[in-house]
């Protein structure tokens, strides 16, 4: 469990993952050799594994992007996993409770390629069914 100070940046990277340590520090009102000390860490008891890059509203409005809910065999849940993780245009798998067992995000650069997508998750070993719903419009919280 984080303390409120490593729970302080964390909030701190969430705002600004690039701020540098001395912005950082100067924010927390702390030494830069702390924040360093902090974030390694939160690095090696994996409550940070990575760092991200968030692409901009203008650059993703180029794709076309889709949840696509998967029903499994009972014992392939593992192995349709691993077959949609290896698709390049699958962003994220969720396992998820209910009719379905997973939903697999993906982003296509035409309905064309997404029809494929679809195909294709479709034909993996395992999977009995999907339902896809193409998104329309994402409104995000900043």
């Amino acid at each position: 469990m984080a303390t409120e100070s490593e729970e302080r940046l964390i909030s701190v990277l969430r705002e600004d993952v690039r701020a540098t340590i001395s912005d950082i520090a100067r924010k927390l009102n702390v030494s830069r050799a702390t924040v360093l000390a902090r974030i390694s860490k939160l690095e090696k008891e994996g409550v940070i594994i990575g760092y991200t890059l968030l692409l901009g509203k203008d650059y993703l409005n180029q794709f076309v992007s889709a949840h696509v809910a998967i029903a499994a065999e009972q014992k392939s849940s593992a192995l349709v996993s691993s077959g949609l993780m290896k698709i390049e245009q699958v962003s994220a798998v969720h396992a998820i409770s209910g009719e379905y067992d997973m939903i697999a995000i993906i982003h296509a650069r035409n309905t064309e390629q997404l029809s494929h997508l679809i195909d294709h998750i479709g034909n993996l070993e395992g999977v009995v069914r999907t339902n896809t719903s193409v998104i329309l419009e994402t409104k995000e919280k900043r």
